[in-house]
């Protein structure tokens, strides 16, 4: 009896919960602090759409369902559907924090978070977050060289939004077509060359210091060009001055090779005159030795220069004999030689 009378009481719980309706709907939105891009509004449409509302059965509601809905919302990180002791169906909605927003080579735009992930424009609002321009792609699916790019630019937003300076300071950041960043600031007419991602920190310290005592003093349109790509400088150019030399470090890079390439072309042309003067000596059969240090090499002692022989003509033989009358002995024959 015992065990029956529990069992009745299991499924007439049972039965009672089923029953039970949805006495309301709270929603809570959280993860942006200066932005909201997910609207209380869009989720309770959402869930009407889903039919889940006020009065709804309790037993006809699929939250896990209604979870993988909401996040299929790139602006909804996640988000969690349960129900209290009082049939209250409880939203709590981990919204995306947008980090920067990105216009491509192409003209269209999109925001990005602190994960790297694309998110959609809203019609309704716009983040005040760093503008970064000529994003080479379009696709969702990114090349190698687009994610690096991708990083880069996040790294340089996450630096921007640390400081309430630089936030309200930057304007937007190019992307040059020689992978570097130009900043385009909002007080002045200048382009700040950051150069690479590296020593990110120290360049935006360089420019700093550099905006509280020479330009606070100077103005802000006495400079085209401020430079702060390599390490330990600041390369400011005046409004219609020439262009600045490069760092030195590099400039005795290019002298070094220019060096380089200066005493190559002497040792080329030693070589070519010392093999000239030795075809001289071959020709004129010269048989002083040239010294060493000319030729380059070891002295050789040289081989003996044979004279050419003279031809040799032939001789004629004239004979001339004597008359007489005599038998004798013959004379000897003369000889001429011509």
């Amino acid at each position: 009896m015992l065990g029956s009378a529990t069992i009745v009481l299991l499924v007439s719980a049972m039965h009672k919960k089923e029953i039970k309706t949805v006495s309301d709907i709270k929603v809570e939105i959280e993860g942006a602090e200066q932005h909201v891009f997910v609207d209380e509004k869009d989720i309770i449409d959402f869930l009407n759409k889903m039919g889940v509302k006020k009065g709804t059965e309790l037993f006809r509601i699929d939250t896990r369902h209604l979870e993988d809905g909401l996040k299929m919302n790139g602006w909804i990180r996640d988000a969690d559907l349960f129900f209290d002791n009082n049939s209250i169906l409880h939203v709590d909605i981990q919204e995306r924090e947008p980090m920067a927003r990105i216009f491509t080579i192409s003209g269209n735009s999109f925001y990005i978070d602190s994960s790297g992930k694309r998110l959609p424009l809203s019609d309704n609002l716009s983040a005040r977050v760093p503008v970064f321009t000529s994003y080479p792609s379009d696709n969702k699916k990114l090349s190698a060289p687009d994610s690096v790019v991708l990083a880069e630019i996040k790294y340089i937003a996450q630096h921007i939004q640390r400081d309430s300076f630089w936030l309200q300071q930057v304007a937007q950041v190019d992307l040059t077509p020689q992978h570097t960043y130009e900043i385009v600031p909002v007080l002045g007419n200048q382009v700040i060359t950051l150069g690479d991602t590296s020593n990110l920190a120290d360049k935006f310290n360089r420019l700093y210091s550099f905006y509280r005592q020479v330009w606070a003093k100077a103005g802000f349109e006495k400079y085209e060009r401020i430079d702060v790509q390599y390490d330990g400088q600041v390369v400011a150019s005046r409004r219609g001055a020439a262009k600045p030399y490069l760092d030195s470090a590099k400039a005795m890079q290019q002298l070094s090779s220019s060096l380089r390439q200066m005493n190559t072309m002497m040792r080329d042309t030693s070589v070519g005159m010392d093999a000239k003067l030795l075809n001289v000596v071959k020709d004129t059969s010269v048989k002083k030795v040239l010294p060493a240090k000319i030729m380059n090499r070891p002295q050789v002692k040289p081989k003996p220069v044979l004279k050419a022989k003279a031809p040799v003509v032939k001789k004629k033989t004239v004979k001339k004999t004597v008359n007489n009358s005599k038998s004798r002995k013959p004379k000897a024959v003369l000889q001429r030689h011509y």
